[in-house]
C-alpha cells in the first residue's frame, strides 16, 4: 500500500552510526570474507566480556559467551539446548510471541502468567508468578525491559525468582534486548548483575535495538559455560556463524558505542514526550507508563477487536499499528506504536489514529 506510515515493527527509524558502518566496510576491504568459529571470532567475544563486566560487574568467562545471528536465533538456539517435548515452560503475556513460539516449536508446553495494569503502570504479581514455577518446570522466560508494554522487573523481583529457581532446579531465560532502553538509569536491573556463574541463568542480547543494528542481524548468548560447546554444535547446524564483517562492527560498537546509546535515549526521550502529549489529546486512550524500551501500548476503550481495529486503520488511515491480540490474549484491546521516530513522524501518527479510531471502533 502506497502511504503507509509503518510503526508496527520494533525498529527506530535512526540509521546505525558512521563509526560502526565504517569498522565492516574497513573489515571487508581488508579480507574479512571467511568462515568464522562457530561460537563467534575471539575478537568479538573479549569484547561482550569486557562490556558485561563493566556494566554489571563481576567476571565474564570467555567460555560464556556465543556470538549469535540476532537475538531471535539466541533464543531459538536456547530452546533447543535445553528442551524436549513436553517440558513444562512458563512465560508472561501478553509478550512478544516470537520468544514462547520458539520454546513451543522446541517441543515445549507453555503456561502463561499475566501482567497487570495497576495505578497507572504494568506490574507482575510476584506470588502468582512463583507459585506457577513448580519443580516440573523445565524453564521460565521473561523479558525485561519488556515488549510490548515497557514494564522492567525490579531487582528485588528478580532476586526472589533466581534463588526460587534455584531451589527448584528451573533455568531462567532472559531476553535483555531492551537492557540499555530503560528510562530511569544506565541498563534496567538484571539477573546478569545477581547469579552466580553456576547459575542455570542464561541471557539473550542483541545489537539491533541500543545501537541502532536492527539489519546487522547480530547477538550474544551470556550462558552458563557447560552449554558453550552444545550452543557451537547447534550453530553449526544452523547457520555455521554470522558474518567476520559484521562481528567486527559489533566489536566497535560494543568498545566505542556508549555515546551511540546515550544519544539514542536522548532521542527516545524525546519521541517518548511528544508521543505521550499527542495520545493524551485523544478520548478514550489509557495509556500506561512504561519503564523502558520504545513502545506505547495502550487500551482503546470500546474497541470490540484489536485486529479487525488494526485493519481499519491500515485501510482508512494508512497507520500501521500493531493488534493487542498479536502478544497474546492478555494483549486484547490494546494496540502497540513504536514511538522511535522523529517528532513530525510521531504527529502525523497520532493525527491518523484521532482520524481513523472512531469509524474503527463503530
Amino acid at each position: 500500500m502506497e502511504g503507509v506510515l509503518p510503526l508496527w515493527f520494533g525498529e527506530g527509524t535512526w540509521p546505525s552510526p558512521d563509526h560502526i558502518v565504517s569498522s565492516a566496510q574497513s573489515a571487508l576491504a581488508t579480507g574479512a570474507h571467511f568462515y568464522q568459529p562457530n561460537s563467534g571470532n575471539m575478537a568479538l567475544r573479549g569484547a561482550v566480556c569486557a562490556y558485561t563486566t563493566a556494566l554489571y560487574g563481576g567476571p565474564c568467562p570467555r567460555e560464556r559467551i556465543t556470538v549469535t545471528a540476532s537475538g531471535m536465533q539466541g533464543i531459538a538456539l536456547t530452546a533447543q539446548a535445553l528442551i524436549s517435548p513436553g517440558d513444562r515452560v512458563v512465560t508472561l503475556q501478553p509478550a512478544w510471541p516470537n520468544i514462547a513460539e520458539a520454546f513451543r516449536i522446541s517441543g515445549a508446553e507453555l503456561d502463561f502468567v499475566a501482567l497487570e495494569a495497576k495505578d497507572g503502570r504494568w506490574s507482575l504479581d510476584m506470588d502468582r508468578f512463583l507459585a506457577a514455577l513448580t519443580p516440573q518446570t523445565k524453564a521460565v522466560l521473561i523479558n525485561s525491559p519488556h515488549n510490548p508494554t515497557g514494564w522492567a522487573m525490579p531487582q528485588s523481583d528478580l532476586q526472589l525468582l533466581l534463588e526460587h529457581c534455584r531451589l527448584h532446579g528451573i533455568w531462567i531465560v532472559s531476553d535483555d534486548v531492551y537492557a540499555r532502553l530503560y528510562r530511569a538509569d544506565t541498563v534496567a536491573p538484571s539477573l546478569v548483575s545477581i547469579a552466580a556463574l553456576e547459575d542455570r541463568v542464561v541471557s539473550i542480547n542483541s545489537f539491533s535495538e541500543a545501537w541502532s543494528m536492527t539489519g546487522w542481524r547480530l547477538g550474544w548468548i551470556n550462558a552458563p559455560a557447560e552449554l558453550g560447546p552444545v550452543f557451537a554444535m547447534l550453530t553449526e547446524f544452523n547457520i555455521a556463524g554470522p558474518a567476520g564483517f559484521v562481528q567486527a562492527a559489533g566489536v566497535t560498537a560494543l568498545s566505542d558505542g556508549e555515546r551511540d546509546i546515550n544519544d539514542l535515549k536522548s532521542k527516545l526521550a524525546s519521541s517518548y514526550a511528544v508521543m505521550v502529549a499527542a495520545l493524551e489529546r485523544i478520548d478514550g486512550i489509557t495509556f500506561l507508563q512504561p519503564d523502558g524500551a520504545f513502545y506505547c501500548f495502550f487500551r482503546v476503550d470500546g474497541m470490540q477487536g484489536s485486529l479487525s481495529t488494526a485493519r481499519h486503520l491500515l485501510r482508512h488511515a494508512k497507520l500501521g499499528v500493531a493488534p493487542g491480540i498479536a502478544f497474546g490474549d492478555a494483549g486484547e484491546g490494546f494496540l502497540r506504536l513504536c514511538y522511535a521516530q522523529p517528532a513530525d513522524r510521531i504527529e502525523d501518527a497520532v493525527d491518523r489514529l484521532a482520524r481513523g479510531l472512531p469509524r474503527a471502533i463503530q
